[in-house]
């Protein structure tokens, strides 16, 4: 394992990200308040570059008694999702996880801080 070098502390804005390359595989490092993730930019429904998608609020539909639908909206819980470009999968930032598919997860890499820098642990 090693680590590359992404970025500097504070220079991806907070519920943004940064996709650099190594050694062929691409990686999505996105900032949450002072924590970092890392994703493999690779959408696990289709291959698409999943964070190269956009950042944005969890979607849900409000549903009444009847189970009737009163429409969509963005929650203000707190979570933020990657919308794959290709076909709008939506991935939980923190988790990755898909947020109906259990099965679908997006693939991760370590991340650590250190000495105001921030790095990606990869294989190799």
């Amino acid at each position: 394992m090693r680590e590359v070098f992404v970025c500097q502390e504070g220079d991806i804005a907070d519920g943004a990200g940064k996709v650099v390359a190594d050694n062929g595989v691409e990686i999505g490092l996105f900032r949450i308040g002072s924590q970092y993730v890392a994703w493999r930019n690779h959408c696990p429904h289709s291959g698409g570059p999943v964070c190269q998608g956009k950042v944005m609020k969890r979607v849900e539909e409000r549903l009444d008694d009847n189970k009737l639908s009163l429409g969509i909206h963005y929650t203000d819980d707190g979570t933020l999702n990657i919308v794959c470009p290709w076909h709008g999968y939506e991935f939980d930032i923190k988790t990755g996880r898909h947020a109906g598919l259990d099965k679908l997860k997006l693939s991760g890499f370590q991340v650590r801080q250190r000495d105001g820098a921030v790095y990606v642990v990869v294989p190799g």
